[in-house]
């Protein structure tokens, strides 16, 4: 993950204090293309990447939010094609793993915060629309998530989600 994981997800070391960056047992990036079909790169990266670290268990709530998380930076971050040179800067998708927690973040070059169509998340009114439940999908499945703009040369917005995991 290099330098930029530490300033991507400050934010998540704030609320959890515990989790110092230097614990980090385990991090990998993915740089995802402006495409859909970067939905599926993503979960086959989470597959792979928790098969490494041997938390295989975990992966169908993680890639759901994963799936969640990207569909989302890829609808409502990214802007339509030659308006803007914003679409160089691709969508990244971060996993970090410490004993008994894992993040992911989703990074893209909008800074509008995510939105969710429901008031809070016990209150769908229509259980049959395509979409607008994303975010509360990404609320029921994770124990945590949240989202932060970024500054200086870095400029859109991360979205993390936090999963606690059985220690290994």
């Amino acid at each position: 993950m290099g330098t930029e994981g530490s300033t991507v997800l400050e934010p998540v070391w704030r609320g959890l204090p515990q989790l110092g960056h230097s614990s980090v047992s385990g991090s990998a990036t993915c740089a995802l293309p402006p495409r859909f079909d970067a939905v599926k790169s993503a979960r086959d990266f989470t597959r792979e990447t928790l098969q490494r670290w041997r938390l295989e268990g975990e992966f169908d709530t993680v890639a759901l939010v994963v799936s969640e998380l990207v569909t989302n930076a890829l609808r409502h971050g990214l802007t339509p094609r030659g308006t803007t040179p914003e679409l160089t800067s691709p969508v990244r998708l971060d996993l970090m793993r410490w004993a008994a927690r894992l993040v992911c973040a989703v990074r893209d070059p909008s800074g509008a915060p995510p939105e969710t169509t429901a008031n809070n998340c016990t209150e769908f009114v229509d259980f049959t629309a395509e979409s607008g439940r994303g975010l509360c999908l990404v609320e029921s499945f994770s124990d945590g998530w949240g989202w932060h703009p970024l500054t200086g040369m870095m400029r859109g917005k991360v979205v993390w989600a936090l999963f606690r995991i059985a220690p290994a």
